[in-house]
């Protein structure tokens, strides 16, 4: 057998795994087996799964979603590289989940941090609160991705690898369609330089290995500098890179005196709960956010109608 952790890469490599989650898998792998060095890893299993599992939660504190994500990454590692039929969590400690409700600014705090970005980031940060994208489903947007005529973003491989429509806002149409032009712009200069490729899917590089060439499969947000790329050696743009904007929407919002721990990732909550506070029902918001179960999005409810907030102060009705 090959290298474990060689092996598990090109196992998420077929199954087209998003790099994200193929880094994340390969981290666990890579911790569970130095926790046996030496050992066969055919000669583990559940039982030291489980041990790993409840070492995590015990230990080291984590969370439920950091020890579901380990779990996970462990029962593809047996079942699709070893090809060893594994149940975890079953004898486990779970990791204790917390409620915490997602941060969630007002419009007019959004409207503020919005004000304090500029150019392609401002752009990003718009799509992010106006549509709802995560921030990895944002800088994965490709030029064919927007239907501007339509007004809808389509969505692809989103997490949990599902393809899904959602709302392109009218206020950003002309700044899109001009991110557009000068995309089309940049990837033309490539093209001349020997450049102006992107990554594929495999089965898409093998049957249509020109597409990674075309200005529809161009990023939306590029990188500002071309590299080449690791599958094919070709030269190309990957996208802009994820902690350009997480500093900048966090920077953002100092400047914008809010009193909150903003991140990317609460202009997506704010955008569902805006929603829900306008009137739109929950099954429309589960559908454009992208849950696979409605039970996710109801936190956001859980936002809106916390016991209380619909009180009136008794100070408010003095004389």
């Amino acid at each position: 057998m090959d290298h474990p952790l060689a092996a598990t890469r090109r196992a998420l490599e077929a199954r087209q795994y998003r790099p994200r989650t193929r880094s994340a898998y390969l981290g666990w792998v890579r911790r569970f087996l130095e926790r046996h060095p030496g050992a066969d890893p055919r000669s583990l299993g559940r039982r030291e799964v489980d041990a790993f599992l409840t070492h995590l939660a015990v230990k080291e504190e984590v969370s439920p979603s950091t020890q579901n994500q380990a779990a996970s990454a462990l029962v593809f590692f047996f079942r699709r590289v070893l090809e060893i039929p594994i149940e975890a969590e079953r004898d486990i400690v779970r990791a204790r989940r917390k409620e915490r409700l997602p941060v969630v600014l007002d419009p007019g705090e959004v409207r503020r941090v919005l004000t304090e970005l500029h150019g392609t980031r401002r752009l990003i940060a718009g799509v992010l609160y106006g549509s709802g994208l995560r921030l990895g489903e944002a800088l994965d947007l490709r030029v064919q991705d927007l239907a501007l005529g339509l007004r809808q973003i389509t969505v692809r491989q989103g997490k949990g690898g599902k393809d899904r429509i959602t709302i392109l806002p009218e206020r950003l149409a002309p700044a899109l369609q001009r991110q557009i032009n000068e995309r089309e712009r940049v990837h033309a200069r490539d093209v001349e330089n020997g450049a102006g490729w992107v990554p594929l899917p495999r089965t898409l590089d093998r049957t249509r290995p020109h597409l990674g060439r075309s200005l529809g499969q161009q990023y939306l947000f590029p990188a500002s500098r071309y590299s080449t790329l690791q599958r094919t050696g070709r030269k190309g743009r990957s996208h802009l890179h994820r902690t350009v904007m997480s500093r900048a929407v966090k920077r953002a919002a100092g400047r914008a005196n809010v009193a909150k721990r903003v991140t990317c990732h609460t202009l997506r909550h704010s955008f569902a709960t805006h929603l829900l506070r306008n009137g739109h029902d929950i099954r429309t918001v589960q559908e454009l956010l992208g849950h696979k179960n409605v039970r996710t999005t109801m936190v956001y409810t859980h936002v809106l109608n916390r016991p209380g907030v619909a009180v009136q102060s008794p100070l408010d009705r003095l004389p």
